[in-house]
């Protein structure tokens, strides 16, 4: 038996429906099932499992009576160490970025704490929307220990700033502490996200550290929820 006989026919359908929602725009329509039972020579049963797990995969959206529609790219965040503009990459987006603060402040109790430093200890703090494809994606507040970043500020701060850590500082970032939350975002958070006021946004908050345990980045990143997921695998111990 050939590899192509043992998958389904649905598969094969949905892999070549995949392809072609990759070339479209959101919001693009696609053809309606009669027309796809005609183009690819399936049955109807086989067209609606194929566009069933499109959109259980989040590729397209239906409207009852107006029919099947490409939906908004999402991105997906696995538990590695990523960067933003990584993440953005990976799933075949640009990233970029618009700053709203670069500045050197003192550390309070929050942000010390959070990066194993006594209350004003000197830290760069920038906040900048982060953008895929020039939309806006996420909030992005981050501080780090000025001492390890010298003439941080003088630098173009639209990119990854973990590449510029690795390749200007000689600072690789190797582990990190995450928590995600639920929250809705405040009035001014939503406007610069493009969301309505009080809108799902998914809150994450990390301390990342060098190879030698020492804390080197807090942030705290608002993303909006229709645009972001969060995925990792599990696994069942043995009892």
């Amino acid at each position: 038996m050939s590899g192509t006989e043992r998958v389904p026919k649905y598969e094969r359908l949905r892999r070549r429906l995949t392809d072609h929602i990759d070339r479209l725009p959101a919001d693009s329509p696609l053809p309606t099932e009669r027309e796809l039972t005609t183009r690819y020579g399936v049955s109807r049963a086989t067209v609606r499992q194929a566009l069933d797990a499109l959109e259980a995969a989040g590729l397209v959206y239906r409207v009852q009576g107006a029919g099947t529609f490409v939906a908004e790219q999402t991105v997906s965040k696995t538990l590695s160490l990523t960067s933003f503009s990584e993440d953005m990459r990976r799933k075949g987006l640009v990233p970029d970025s618009r700053v709203l603060v670069a500045d050197e402040t003192p550390a309070d109790e929050h942000s010390g704490g959070r990066l194993r430093l006594s209350p004003g200890t000197p830290l760069i703090r920038l906040v900048r929307v982060r953008l895929a494809d020039s939309a806006p994606m996420c909030l992005e507040t981050t501080y780090l220990v000025a001492e390890r970043v010298p003439g941080l500020l003088d630098l173009e701060l639209t990119g990854s700033i973990y590449q510029v850590l690795a390749e200007r500082y000689g600072v690789n970032l190797v582990r990190a502490d995450q928590a995600v939350r639920s929250v809705a975002a405040g009035e001014e958070q939503a406007a610069l996200l493009g969301l309505a006021p009080r809108a799902p946004a998914l809150r994450m908050e990390r301390v990342a550290y060098d190879e030698r345990g020492s804390a080197v980045e807090s942030t705290v990143s608002l993303y909006r929820a229709d645009r972001y997921e969060i995925r990792f695998t599990i696994h069942r111990e043995a009892t």
